[in-house]
């Protein structure tokens, strides 16, 4: 008996502890209002504002005769209940926060979401857009109600507002009303799903996030680094200067920590060979400027901006980056192909001449000879209307 006591205390322990991490009842802004309702009349009463993550609200309503007093207010009641769905789990719980006492006086009462739907209420009985209708009459009545399973709670709502109406026709009457948030630890930080969603679609927009294909797991942690550092009150009221401070040191932090850097760079590299096969040269070139810009070039980044350049007839630009990737290597047959291409281009056939003498016996990959490969660009460049009486020459000169 002794080590099943002993197990069944364990449990219970075990049991708050990790469930009062998800969340807490807060005594500090619950309710509790003595409310005298004269006879056939109608009494509309606001509660506390709702602390924000509220998930779930617990009321008690118990009219009382005159000097009684209750036996114990509702939120000691919940101090041995340490998650809202305890209250819910079969007619026990219900009856658990019931007040244990009553006097024989009965009302009708409703819950609305805003303060227009009770002043109507007040004014005509009317409980159209009412969120909670008791419409039989109770001396005492205790309830639950959740964000998912109630509109009172629908995150717009700062607050609730009951609906009295007595149904003593002759003595006035004396209601208690006790409300008790729970509070999610998480949501308390002001992070609804449409903050975090405004702070993922600002991400998108910048610069770092459009390098990428798919930035939603680089989005998602920066998301995350905000959240933990803020509330999101407190990152609001954030001069704009320093929200975009946050986001910089967030997305610097982010790029390191995930896959990101090295999926980045290949998309990039994906994308801007798609575009040149379909001949938008000037798309695939601000995507290769990319990975140049930010030191992460290959070789074959060079080639691909240099081609890409002599393509639309940018012939000085394309000779500095195909220089800038003869200093990676010198021996990469593509990159000296295309200075050749890009001296010929600039009337500078002297220069060309060497290169297209120097390799003219040798492949530029396994399967293709540096003279096919010089015939396949001359008729690129002829699709793209650039035209030179040099290049039967240097057709000529190559087979020699």
């Amino acid at each position: 008996m002794t080590k099943r006591l002993f197990l069944f205390i364990t449990f219970l322990f075990t049991s708050l502890v990790f469930s009062q991490q998800d969340g807490y009842w807060d005594k500090n802004r619950s309710t509790t209002k003595e409310i005298i309702v004269s006879a056939r009349d109608r009494i509309v009463v606001k509660t506390e504002d709702l602390p924000i993550g509220t998930t779930e609200v617990v009321y008690r309503i118990t009219l009382l005769d005159e000097n009684q007093q209750l036996a114990s207010s509702l939120v000691s009641v919940l101090k041995s209940i340490p998650d809202p769905t305890g209250i819910s789990q079969g007619s026990a719980g219900a009856v658990f926060v019931l007040s244990k006492i009553s006097g024989d006086d009965k009302c009708k009462y409703a819950i609305f979401s805003t303060e227009n739907l009770a002043s109507e209420y007040k004014d005509s009985g009317e409980t159209k857009g009412s969120c909670v209708v008791q419409d039989e009459p109770v001396s005492k009545d205790a309830k639950r109600l959740s964000v998912d399973k109630s509109s009172c709670l629908n995150g717009n709502s700062s607050a609730l507002w009951f609906g009295f109406e007595s149904k003593n026709w002759i003595m006035k009457q004396k209601i208690v009303l006790e409300v008790v948030p729970w509070v999610d630890n998480k949501l308390s930080r002001g992070w609804s799903i449409e903050n975090r969603k405004a702070i993922i679609d600002q991400c998108k927009t910048s610069t770092m996030a459009q390098k990428m294909t798919n930035s939603d797991i680089f989005c998602v942690c920066v998301l995350e680094k905000i959240q933990a550092k803020y509330k999101f009150q407190e990152f609001q009221k954030l001069l704009a200067i320093e929200r975009s401070k946050v986001f910089k040191d967030a997305g610097d932090s982010c790029f390191g920590e995930t896959s990101v850097p090295s999926s980045v760079y290949s998309d990039l590299r994906k994308e801007a060979s798609l575009l040149m096969k379909k001949g938008k040269y000037g798309e695939a070139i601000s995507k290769l400027a990319v990975i140049i810009n930010d030191g992460k070039a290959t070789i074959s980044d060079y080639n691909s901006i240099g081609s890409s350049y002599l393509l639309t007839k940018q012939y000085g630009k394309a000779l500095r980056y195909l220089k800038d990737g003869e200093k990676l290597d010198n021996t990469e047959l593509l990159v000296q192909l295309n200075l050749a291409h890009a001296y010929l281009l600039s009337d500078n056939y002297k220069e060309a001449k060497k290169i297209y003498k120097k390799y003219q016996n040798q492949n530029v990959t396994d399967s293709l000879s540096w003279v096919q490969k010089t015939e396949q660009d001359f008729k690129d460049f002829q699709k793209v209307g650039i035209q030179n009486e040099d290049f039967q020459r240097v057709l000529k000169l190559l087979k020699e």
